[in-house]
């Protein structure tokens, strides 16, 4: 009864639109009452869940995404990109990607990508004639790239919870990040050619050069991350103050574009962000240790190796439920819920802790773009001015083709394990 009681808050919660944290922490508190567990339990659950050592890279990813961010880096960006790619037939849209894989690198997190690359590109795309329903999918499908391409938010949350190393999970989301932006530049080319949709003149190389140098320092911020994880050179927490103290002197003394009188505003936001962050992951830790202590991760192991104990029967099972899930629940909340029972799932079939890691991060970020709560597609379709109707529409086929990448990354480890081997 008390089990039941639990689901239906939580599902109520997120029905009637209670933010997650706050609905975690309603239905761990009914369940608890009913229980006659002392309350005491939730702060010493919450507090567990927070005091993991893996988790200081958030406030410091956040932090450096925000200093770059608000010294210029996106501009910048978009003019390499545009550089590369505008010339080619729908270029305002394969620019739209190719920008949100090096932001990507910068931000890890796909809604701080939708807002910056999409604050700039979309109205951009619709003044030079693209339709604002296809200027907005192609930037929220655009956006799932960025928690794939080291740094990554979801998988901070997933090495907390698993001891799965960071470093490897960043590392081995690289080829499965560039597969995923390369395949949407080729359907949003598709449909280009289709549509009949405009494109630029070639700007010659000499643009191509200074919009490079220009990008430079945004672009190696990236290259430090994974070059500091690669080598062994620091830790990620390492790298995240690195990145921040990086992030501050670009932005402050190389771009010239963050004032000082602007840094403290910065950061205050950004502790604001990661504190509502670790919140979720707090309430979260007290939801999950009811799970375990109902035995839910044993149970759902068992029912399905009732079914089957096929290894690649297994792994499209996991991917329909993160899938179905990821398209009403938000991804850290979803991570911290289910990522431990079905990692046991995974290695009872022998799938790789970091492989699995991989592909069910993918999984949650294609249900950013997804109704009913695909956040992603509704700040786009919002910076767009379009009913989310023909967005959904228009989000159809890059939703095609990154099932397609989710399924080649499930079922080819050699995509996410290769690179961190390196790393042994």
């Amino acid at each position: 009864m008390s089990l039941a009681i639990l689901i239906g808050v939580f599902i109520l919660g997120l029905v009637i639109g209670i933010p997650v944290a706050v609905t975690l922490g309603l239905a761990s508190l009914c369940y608890l009452l009913l229980e006659g567990i002392p309350l005491v339990v939730i702060p010493q659950k919450m507090f567990a869940g927070m005091d993991v050592f893996v988790l200081l890279c958030i406030p410091g990813f956040v932090l450096a995404g925000n200093l770059m961010n608000g010294g210029g880096i996106t501009p910048r960006i978009v003019r390499f990109a545009n550089a590369m790619v505008g010339w080619m037939r729908g270029g305002l849209g394969l620019t739209n990607v190719a920008g949100s894989m090096l932001f990507g690198g910068i931000s890890g997190t796909a809604v701080a990508d939708a807002a910056s690359i999409g604050g700039m590109m979309i109205p951009g795309m619709v003044r030079a004639g693209y339709p604002p329903a296809f200027s907005a999918a192609v930037t929220a499908a655009s956006s799932t790239v960025g928690p794939i391409i080291p740094p990554s938010m979801p998988m901070i949350i997933v090495g907390s919870l698993s001891g799965i190393s960071v470093g490897k999970m960043f590392i081995a989301g690289v080829i499965p990040g560039i597969l995923m932006g390369l395949a949407m530049m080729v359907t949003a080319y598709i449909i280009a050619v289709r549509q009949g949709f405009p494109h630029q003149p070639w700007q010659g190389f000499r643009e191509l050069g200074r919009s490079f140098m220009g990008a430079f320092w945004a672009l190696a911020m990236t290259g430090l991350i994974i070059g500091g994880l690669l080598s062994g050179a620091a830790t990620p927490t390492e790298t995240a103050v690195i990145a921040s103290v990086y992030a501050f002197a670009v932005g402050c003394f190389v771009y010239r574009e963050l004032p000082i009188s602007a840094v403290p505003k910065i950061v205050i936001n950004s502790a604001v962000t990661a504190a509502a962050i670790l919140a979720l992951v707090g309430f979260a830790n007290v939801f999950g240790w009811i799970l375990v202590s109902e035995r839910i991760p044993q149970m759902i192991s068992a029912a399905v190796l009732s079914v089957t104990d096929n290894k690649y029967v297994v792994i499209l099972l996991i991917n329909v439920v993160l899938l179905f899930v990821g398209m009403f629940m938000e991804t850290i909340a979803a991570l911290i819920i289910l990522f431990v029972p079905l990692l046991t799932l995974a290695q009872s079939v022998g799938v790789d802790p970091i492989h699995f890691a991989v592909f069910a991060v993918l999984n949650l970020m294609i249900g950013l773009t997804t109704p009913p709560v695909g956040i992603c597609m509704f700040i786009c379709a919002n910076i767009a001015r379009s009913p989310i109707g023909p967005v959904i529409r228009a989000l159809v086929p890059f939703l095609v083709t990154n099932i397609i990448i989710l399924l080649f990354v499930s079922y080819v480890p050699a995509l996410s394990t290769w690179l961190p081997s390196l790393m042994e």
